[in-house]
């Protein structure tokens, strides 16, 4: 099994325990902005420079959502 297929796996278990523990998709946004701040925390304590990359990142994600919001679909 890749790395990749490992995380995914991860993240399986954790949007199932999320979802287990609150079922309102609503609540979730709490769980989604702790994600980020710690993936945040990472890339900048790592490097200080990925701060900017961060942001960028911060930047396609928004795109993305925009996205899904009008075509109802993920990319």
């Amino acid at each position: 099994m890749s790395k990749e297929d490992e995380l995914r796996d991860v993240l399986n278990e954790a949007v199932t325990s999320i979802s287990s523990a609150q079922s309102n998709p609503r609540t979730w946004l709490a769980w989604v902005v702790y994600l980020l701040a710690r993936l945040e925390e990472k890339a900048t304590n790592e490097n200080p420079a990925y701060k900017e990359s961060f942001i960028d990142m911060l930047a396609a994600l928004q795109d993305e959502i925009r996205n899904r919001q009008r075509t109802g679909g993920w990319h």
